[in-house]
């Protein structure tokens, strides 16, 4: 599928995995929409073709007026990379007691249920569009984990989002076949994002470690670069694709 003269939508947009993909997609030719909270765009870095929408992709009309705004925007909206998600760490059964029933469900509503509301409401306005000469119109990427199998000490609740984007990817690419939209998802090892910049770097060079190969952290431009492939490769569809160097995660 060509990207040039399309519009793009990249939730969690504005830093890491969702910065360098809206970055990759303008590169080629897209009008993108990033969306993102609003403290995250204040630090977003000004891009070329990149046009910043504050929404939260827990709040199903946030998400339905950003997405409008794309699919308004005089070019088809063909692309849109879920990226938006967050990975506060508990145990089941910790020091202080039982995990926060709350903070799981919070980790669950950003991940798993942000993620099905943008797919489903961009799915609305992809079908809306001309398909091509195969009748295909759009893609959809998820991002889900290498946690979504390995699972670490404290990741119930990570674990438990990440393993449900995984399970959505083959219903929902059979659900938009009709529309001609694919859905794949891109299941990230340790990658190094601003949130592991905040860390030491022995801590950084001790994960990097434990990647058989290549023994290092993996870049979001790597990640972008693979979005890229999923969406002009046309005959990718309904599969969860692990970019973590064979990485697999001890139980700590």
């Amino acid at each position: 599928m060509r990207v040039a003269n399309t519009a793009a939508v990249v939730t969690g947009g504005a830093s890491g995995l969702g910065a360098a993909t809206a970055a990759a997609l303008a590169a080629r030719g897209a009008s993108v929409f990033a969306l993102d909270l609003a403290p995250s765009i204040a630090q977003a870095p000004r891009v070329d073709g990149v046009t910043y929408l504050t929404a939260d992709v827990t709040h199903a009309d946030s998400v339905r007026t950003a997405v409008a705004t794309a699919a308004g925007s005089g070019a088809p909206l063909r692309v849109v990379v879920n990226c938006a998600g967050i990975g506060p760490s508990a145990r089941i059964l910790g020091r202080k007691g039982v995990h926060d029933l709350a903070l799981y469900a919070k980790i669950v509503q950003v991940n798993l249920i942000g993620t099905f509301t943008v797919l489903a409401l961009a799915a609305e306005q992809i079908a809306e569009t001309e398909g091509d000469e195969h009748g295909q119109r759009g893609v959809v990427i998820n991002t889900a984990s290498v946690a979504a199998y390995d699972g670490q000490i404290g990741q119930a609740a990570y674990s438990s989002s990440k393993g449900g984007i995984v399970g959505l990817t083959l219903p929902a690419a059979r659900d938009l076949a009709q529309y001609g939209i694919r859905v794949c998802t891109i299941a990230p090892g340790i990658i190094d994002t601003p949130l592991l910049a905040t860390v030491s770097e022995e801590f950084r060079t001790t994960l990097a470690e434990g990647v058989p190969f290549p023994r290092r952290l993996g870049r979001p431009d790597e990640f972008a670069q693979l979005a890229l492939s999923i969406v002009e490769h046309d005959y990718l569809n309904g599969e969860v694709f692990r970019m973590d160097g064979a990485l697999r995660m001890a139980p700590r």
